[in-house]
C-alpha cells in the first residue's frame, strides 16, 4: 500500500513531469481546450439566454431540451460523443461546449427575465430591430448574470476536462491523473489535483475581476443617468 507523499514528495514528482515535458504539454493542451470549449460555449449560450428570455417562441423550442440536457451527467454523454465525433479533439472540445453552454444559458436566461422591462418598451417604441435591442441594450444589462454563469462554467469546464481527457488522450491534465493512477503514482495524482485547483482558482479570479469591472461600470452608467434626470428636472423647472 502507498503511502500518501509530503511535500517534498510532490514537488519532486512534479519537476518529474517537467523534465520530460509532460507537465508543461499537458498544461498547455488542458488550456486550450478549456478555452476553445469555453469560446464556442458563450457563443452559443449568450444568443440562446438572450432570446430565450425575451422571445416566447424561442422559450418553448429551446429551454425544456436544454433543462433536460443540464439533468444529464459527463459520463453518460461521452458514449454518444463517441459515436458521433470518434476519440479526437472534436469529442473533447464538444463534451466541454455542453458543460459550459448551459450555466451560461441559464444565468444569461435568468439575468434577461430580471431586466427592467420599462427599458424594453421604451427602446421598443423607436421601432427599433429586435436583434439591435437584444445586444446593445439587454446584453449589457445582463452583462453582470452572463459573468455569473461564466464563473459556474469555468468550473464546470474543469470536471469535463478531466472527463474527456482520460479517452484516448495523449496529453493533457486528464491523462497525467489517469496515467498516475494506472501506475500507482499517487505523488503525480496530487501534482494533477493541485493543477486543477490552481487553474481552477485562476480563472475564478479572472472572472472575479471582471464582475467588478462590469459592477463599477454599470454603478457609473447609473449615476450618470441620475444626473441626468436631475438635470433635465431642474431645466424644466425653471
Amino acid at each position: 500500500m502507498n503511502s500518501v507523499p509530503g511535500i517534498a514528495g510532490i514537488i519532486g514528482a512534479a519537476g518529474e513531469l517537467a523534465r520530460t515535458g509532460l507537465l508543461w504539454d499537458s498544461l498547455f493542451t488542458s488550456l486550450g481546450r478549456v478555452m476553445r470549449g469555453l469560446a464556442i460555449g458563450l457563443a452559443l449560450g449568450v444568443p440562446a439566454g438572450l432570446f430565450s428570455g425575451i422571445s416566447k417562441v424561442v422559450e418553448l423550442v429551446l429551454d425544456k431540451p436544454i433543462q433536460a440536457l443540464r439533468a444529464i451527467p459527463f459520463n453518460a454523454l461521452t458514449p454518444l460523443l463517441l459515436i458521433f465525433f470518434g476519440v479526437g479533439e472534436p469529442m473533447k472540445i464538444s463534451l466541454i461546449v455542453i458543460g459550459v453552454f448551459v450555466p451560461i444559458y441559464l444565468n444569461t436566461r435568468a439575468g434577461v427575465i430580471h431586466f427592467d422591462r420599462k427599458l424594453l418598451e421604451l427602446v421598443s417604441v423607436y421601432k427599433i430591430p429586435k436583434l439591435v435591442i437584444a445586444w446593445e441594450v439587454l446584453l449589457k444589462g445582463v452583462l453582470p448574470s452572463i459573468l455569473t454563469g461564466l464563473r459556474f462554467a469555468f468550473a464546470i469546464a474543469w470536471i469535463a476536462l478531466v472527463v474527456c481527457e482520460t479517452v484516448n488522450a495523449k496529453t493533457g491534465i486528464g491523462y497525467m491523473l489517469y496515467r498516475a493512477q494506472s501506475f500507482s503514482r499517487i505523488d503525480q495524482q496530487f501534482v494533477c489535483i493541485i493543477l486543477y485547483a490552481v487553474l481552477g482558482l485562476l480563472t475564478d479570479g479572472i472572472v472575479r475581476l471582471l464582475e467588478s469591472a462590469a459592477t463599477r461600470w454599470k454603478g457609473r452608467e447609473v449615476s450618470a443617468s441620475r444626473i441626468n434626470n436631475k438635470d433635465n428636472s431642474t431645466g424644466m423647472s425653471d
